[in-house]
């Protein structure tokens, strides 16, 4: 199984070496801004290496949004970050689900969704997270997977659980992969993290493997049943992700 770490995109090479990575995740443009992605110099480099690649979209991006001033411009960023991973043979984009209006139905997101993914070329696959929040917040509930690949599955997209959020939405980790399954076919990838905080808590704080919240079962459970490439997203740097990918390979 495949079990990697999110890394600083400077030397990704080099930090997936610390840590024994067999994949890793990175950000190609500042997360907190609407910048483009620059050229990379090691383009041809990450392409040719045996470590699997994933880019992890900006923060700011709203696919969902009813405010044309956040909806179009996270279109176009969103399409930025697909061709930039692309240059770098990247299996695939990682994004949230965004939110609606605070007086809008859910549904309205799933059209939004459908109309970003048509207005550009999807040449590698768009991942889709679940999220922590609660309310207005497109994919804090699992089951909204249903209704977004009725509007979006026929096109290049894959669902990335993230085992931090769904605990903290309140989901149930033990019939999750089995849940988003069903209305996707399949997990795409998997975000392997611990909490912080309690369940259905509605924060999204990251904890280390046995310093959190989740139990052990729970996490190694997830990630055996969605049989999926891992990427862990935990604090400490490269001594702590380490740590929590020996962790799991023990476990798997």
């Amino acid at each position: 199984m495949i079990v990697g770490s999110h890394v600083s995109p400077n030397d990704p090479l080099a930090e997936a070496a610390t840590r024994s990575a067999d994949a890793v995740q990175i950000f190609m443009s500042n997360p907190q801004q609407w910048k483009a992605p620059l050229p990379r110099d090691d383009a041809e480099k990450l392409r040719a290496s045996p470590i699997e690649f994933y880019v992890h979209a900006p923060y700011v991006l709203n696919l969902a949004s009813p405010n044309n001033r956040v909806r179009i411009p996270s279109r176009k960023a969103l399409a930025q970050q697909v061709e930039a991973a692309a240059t770098i043979g990247a299996r695939g984009v990682i994004v949230h689900g965004g939110s609606v209006g605070p007086d809008e139905d859910e549904s309205v997101g799933f059209e939004r969704w459908r109309k970003a993914l048509e207005s550009f070329d999807v040449t590698v696959p768009v991942l889709i997270e679940n999220t922590a929040g609660r309310g207005n917040s497109v994919m804090h509930d699992l089951e909204n997977y249903g209704p977004l690949w009725e509007a979006i599955g026929d096109l290049n997209v894959g669902a990335c659980l993230d085992t931090c959020h769904a605990w903290a939405a309140g989901a149930d980790l033990e019939t999750a992969v089995e849940l988003v399954s069903s209305h996707t076919g399949g997990i795409a990838l998997v975000h392997a993290n611990d909490s912080r905080d309690e369940a259905a808590s509605h924060r999204d704080r990251h904890a280390n493997f046995g310093d959190g919240q989740i139990p052990e079962g729970l996490i190694v459970g997830v990630i055996k049943a969605a049989n999926a490439p891992v990427i862990v997203e935990t604090p400490g740097l490269a001594e702590g992700q380490a740590a929590d990918i020996a962790w799991l390979r023990e476990r798997l």
